[in-house]
């Protein structure tokens, strides 16, 4: 006889679900003859009690007492065109115990066993987040020299995270992939967590109390070695470990594509059909993107799929976001259904999961992206924008040059407010990401900052700082990538065993090197300064004065409504200038809440600037009702502020 169906419903999930006594499994497979249900209770073998039933629909179902958290098991999959052992495509983790990577087999696992902590996080506003991006393998090992990170060693480094004051990490992706390295952007296995990402039971127990003193740190229980049994958990552990840092977390999906080899037992051909045409693919198209095949959105199962994906994500991950990647691939790959797509599963999480981020990557950018379905967008909260990014990196490069080199200010201040988008908060800034700064890619700012010349000299330092300083005062959600908080200016590498001398230079940081140290304390106190003045977060914004011949360049936040507001001055100058006038909102005596001058072999001995605070007593100036005669420090950020 085929496979009982107790427990098994129209609603019963997809994959293996545990139920009292056993488990459910249920699968999509509309073209095969024939589905199994192989495990240790049935010696890995196909036979006629465990072939799995089919419905009208294509899923194949069945329920199996016996099972419990930990069970083994794969499908085997009979078609028109093979046979073979099959992964779950909802396999929520991967085992490498008897066989590696495709042969391995699937995890039941229960997302109950873990403990959750963090109840009482509330992810932030949209408007209040500072994002910081990272890669797990390369972020940091506490193993050392050449082995990768895990999601451990990002649990371990919060303490930092949190005092450096980012509100939100976003993870590269993290699910399964094939090659031993990765961005992630290769991924099989969606509903696992990548198994080279977590530690083995062994170093789990070495681990286990670094951990529990964090929670305890928080007022929180203790942890056993059990809760943290396989990647899946460890992965959890860090999501519930960030938020009681108050650090919300976005995880990068990859909805466009899949996958680069598809081998035996991937879900490429997971119903097995003939071999030949990639349209008789059951999940993918024949068009391929970065190494791989773009989903079928076209197909209804397909889409459920991938918005099943989000909402595991958001459910047993306790997610705050998704970064979705580039969903203008999604879009021309799949006319006429892939921007349906984006509009299900964007109105899908709103509706499930209100407040967590939908992210996209949209090139070139489209503001209808951020505009809800109901007006025919794709619903999508924020939006990468490289307006500011490619004017300020232009800047940064043209100004190292040297003094007399021309700097094209205007371009940046046209770009202060992301452009096209009806609030600023939709847009990401940032000046470094993943995909800019990889290996042989672009320069990271600090070395862009040098022009060729030295890049711990003052003036790269200097300029950097500026950049940066801009990055976290102008309108829209900043975003900083793993190590640009500390002035490093190699690029990155995935590939940490055969590129280790791009690890981010951690020991420089923590051994005191002077410039790493007092940069890092500038990212650090302006980041807090943002989380001080309202105004640095608000809508409220107009550029004030831009001279490209001077390298100045002035703008004004506040808050709507009034109480605050804020005045920034930049001046990519070799020159400190003296008595330069300036435009004010107000008259009156404002503070000099944050001047980058400072952070020059903190505390600099000579700094130049305004004492702590102005007058501006002035006449009208740059159409605004008074002005200040201001010291502008050469190659410096100022901040003024006033509350009223």
């Amino acid at each position: 006889m085929p496979a009982p169906q107790n427990f098994v419903t129209p609603q019963t999930p997809m994959g293996a679900n545990l139920v009292p006594g056993g488990a459910t499994f249920r699968v999509w497979a509309p073209g095969a003859l024939m589905v199994h249900l192989v495990s240790d209770l049935s010696g890995w073998q196909p036979v006629e009690a465990n072939k799995l039933v089919r419905d009208a629909n294509g899923h194949w179902t069945g329920y199996w007492p016996g099972f419990s958290d930990g069970a083994l098991y794969k499908f085997h999959v009979t078609g028109r065109g093979s046979s073979g052992y099959n992964r779950d495509p909802y396999a929520r983790e991967l085992s490498y115990d008897a066989a590696p990577h495709p042969f391995c087999n699937c995890v039941v696992r229960d997302p109950k066993l873990y403990p959750w902590h963090d109840t009482a996080f509330r992810t932030p506003s949209f408007h209040n987040l500072i994002i910081y991006q990272l890669h797990i393998g390369s972020f940091w090992s506490s193993r050392g020299g050449q082995q990768r990170g895990t999601f451990l060693d990002v649990v371990e480094r919060l303490p930092y995270l949190a005092d450096l004051g980012v509100t939100a990490i976003q993870l590269l992706p993290i699910v399964e992939f094939q090659t031993a390295f990765s961005q992630g952007y290769n991924g099989t296995d969606y509903f696992s967590p990548e198994n080279d990402y977590g530690v083995s039971d062994a170093e789990v127990l070495v681990r286990l109390p670094r951990v529990n003193a964090l929670l305890a740190g928080k007022g929180q229980s203790c942890l056993s070695a059990l809760h943290l049994n396989g990647p899946a958990n460890q992965l959890r552990c860090l999501v519930d470990l960030a938020h009681l840092h108050g650090i919300a977390v976005i995880f990068d999906v990859v909805y466009n594509h899949a996958g680069g080899n598809w081998e035996e037992g991937s879900i490429y051909f997971f119903d097995r059909q003939p071999f030949g045409n990639n349209n008789d693919s059951l999940y993918f198209t024949d068009r391929g993107h970065a190494g791989g095949l773009c989903f079928a959105a076209w197909k209804p199962e397909v889409r459920q799929f991938l918005i099943d994906n989000a909402k595991f994500l958001f459910t047993e991950f306790h997610v705050d976001g998704l970064r979705h990647d580039q969903v203008s691939v999604l879009d021309t790959e799949n006319v006429g259904s892939g921007w349906m797509f984006c509009q299900h599963l964007t109105d899908t999480c709103h509706a499930q999961f209100p407040g967590g981020l939908q992210h996209a990557e949209y090139w070139p950018v489209n503001p209808w992206v951020v505009k809800s379905s109901a007006e025919g967008g794709a619903g999508f909260d924020t939006s990468y924008h490289d307006g500011l990014r490619d004017r300020l990196r232009d800047a940064v490069a043209q100004a190292s040059g040297g003094a007399f080199s021309s700097v094209n200010l205007t371009a940046v201040r046209d770009v202060l407010w992301p452009p096209g988008l009806p609030q600023s908060w939709r847009g990401v800034q940032n000046l470094e990401t993943h995909d800019e700064v990889y290996r042989d890619r672009k320069p990271r700012v600090a070395r862009l900052a040098a022009g060729g010349g030295d890049e711990r000299s003052w003036a790269s330092r200097s300029r950097v700082r500026v950049a940066t300083g801009l990055l976290l005062t102008a309108p829209g959600i900043p975003m900083l990538f793993m190590g640009q908080e500390f002035l490093e200016d190699k690029q990155w590498a995935d590939d940490v065993q055969n590129h280790p001398q791009l690890r981010l230079h951690w020991s420089g940081l923590e051994s005191g090197d002077k410039q790493m140290t007092d940069f890092h304390r500038f990212v650090r106190e302006l980041i807090q300064l943002r989380h001080r003045l309202p105004a640095l977060r608000s809508e409220g914004f107009a550029p004030i004065h831009v001279h490209d011949a001077n390298r100045v360049l002035a703008f004004r936040r506040w808050v709507d409504g009034g109480g605050e507001d804020v005045v920034i001055v930049a001046s990519f100058s070799e020159t400190t200038w003296h008595d330069y006038e300036i435009g004010f909102p107000l008259d009156g005596r404002w503070t000099e809440a944050l001047n980058s001058d400072i952070f020059e072999n903190w505390v600099n001995p000579w700094p130049q600037g305004n004492g702590g605070a102005i007058e501006a007593s002035g006449p009208p100036k740059h159409d605004l009702p008074a002005s200040a005669r201001l010291t502008i420090p050469a190659n410096s950020l100022l901040v003024f502020s006033r509350s009223f």
